[in-house]
């Protein structure tokens, strides 16, 4: 006999990943800090959520199942009660209430839509309780490193439907994590949220939940999760125009699975697109990385490698500087965003410690002007392609 709570399975993962903004969830959407402490919402490689646990007042949720979309777009989970109280009965009312839990990511947002459908052949009462904390962690900190001091954990601010949770970083930087609920009434506080739901026999109820995370008090715009969903679909839309199909059905979803992947670990950088190297511990720009990738999909989509040209001409070194393996001309290994990496704890705001990411920069400089002719790229970021050459010239390179 084996308890349908205790699965040796929910040590899986999930994940979902736009930009900056990415999720390690477990198979039920939730993020839990007990038995992973490698869970959580991550924002420029912060934790802004560390917990966030869906369940019930009167017993337990079970899983029945649940996927990541074949897009990396939706993780979509499927769960019913333990029990629950009859409403003006003894009875319990034992998987009969059926919760659909869909969750997706864009910009510096979380969605989540909860349906929740009464199947039993009479009413229902039922509290949901959301639970969750958000620790503030910086990314290397996640993955074991230790740190003698950290910021601040700011008093959180309750609302109707929302509360907000803050950290004041040791860069001088604010960061804080909303929680809104769509529904009331809901009973608040600084770890969680009380819905109280009342279902007929057959009735269905949503509610969202929306994590808005803000670095710095930077806006956060208003969206909508169908205009969200129609950002996605279009920020995928240039890396998707060129299609390959053959004969094999089992090539065709390598295929298909391989793209999926690339367009969700490529973002918008200020100078064009940018694959990042992995997620979740790479979710960055790393230089050889997005340099092979650039090199390796330029039939498919140029635009990527202009994108990568650009950005890493822009972050060339021009200095020497030991701390961070600097030289003039070298091109960038990896750059980073944490508060670790603007204090200076770490040394990877801007690394250049790779032998290869310089002519590497050369190679597909030389193979995006053969592809594309773009003649315009290459006079701009001409002077960068001669400071490498020097570089590679003065036999540091070797």
């Amino acid at each position: 006999y084996v308890r349908a709570q205790s699965s040796f399975a929910d040590n899986q993962t999930k994940t979902l990943m736009v930009g900056d903004l990415f999720g390690v969830f477990d198979r039920r959407g939730d993020f839990r800090t007990l038995g992973s402490s490698r869970q959580g919402l991550f924002y420029r490689e912060m934790r802004h959520l560390s917990k966030l646990v869906l369940g019930l007042g009167q017993g337990e949720l079970l899983l029945l199942s649940s996927s990541v979309r074949l897009d990396n777009a939706i993780l979509a989970v499927d769960l019913t009660n333990a029990e629950v109280p009859s409403s003006g009965s003894e009875n319990r009312a034992v998987r009969t209430v059926h919760f659909h839990r869909s969750s997706f990511l864009w910009a510096n947002r979380c969605y989540q839509r909860i349906e929740v459908r009464n199947y039993a052949a009479e009413p229902v009462a039922l509290e949901l309780i959301l639970e969750f904390e958000a620790d503030f962690a910086d990314i290397f900190e996640v993955r074991g490193h230790h740190r003698t001091r950290r910021g601040e954990l700011l008093e959180p601010r309750l609302e109707n439907s929302a509360v907000t949770l803050g950290y004041m970083g040791l860069d001088g930087l604010r960061r804080e994590t909303r929680i809104e609920l769509n529904i009331t009434p809901a009973t608040i506080s600084a770890q969680q949220i009380r819905v109280p739901l009342g279902l007929a026999p057959g009735e269905q109820t949503d509610l969202t939940i929306n994590v808005l995370c803000s670095v710095g008090g930077e806006a956060i715009a208003a969206c909508s999760e169908a205009d969200a969903v129609y950002q996605l679909a279009i920020q995928g839309a240039v890396l998707a125009e060129v299609e390959i199909l053959t004969s094999n059905e089992q090539f065709n979803d390598w295929i298909y699975r391989s793209a999926a992947d690339l367009r969700m670990l490529v973002a918008n950088t200020p100078e064009g697109l940018y694959p990042y190297a992995g997620v979740p511990w790479f979710s960055t720009i790393f230089g050889r990385d997005g340099l092979v990738t650039a090199l390796e999909y330029l039939w498919v989509c140029p635009e990527m490698a202009k994108g990568v040209l650009s950005y890493l001409a822009a972050a060339q070194a021009t200095e020497m500087v030991p701390a961070q393996d600097a030289e003039p001309g070298k091109i960038l290994h990896e750059s980073r965003q944490s508060e670790m990496a603007r204090t200076g704890e770490v040394p990877f705001g801007r690394y250049y410690g790779s032998i290869d990411s310089t002519p590497l920069f050369i190679v597909l400089a030389a193979a995006y002007f053969k592809r594309t002719g773009d003649v315009q790229l290459l006079e701009r970021i001409w002077p960068n392609i001669e400071n490498a050459l020097s570089w590679i010239g003065t036999g540091t390179a070797l």
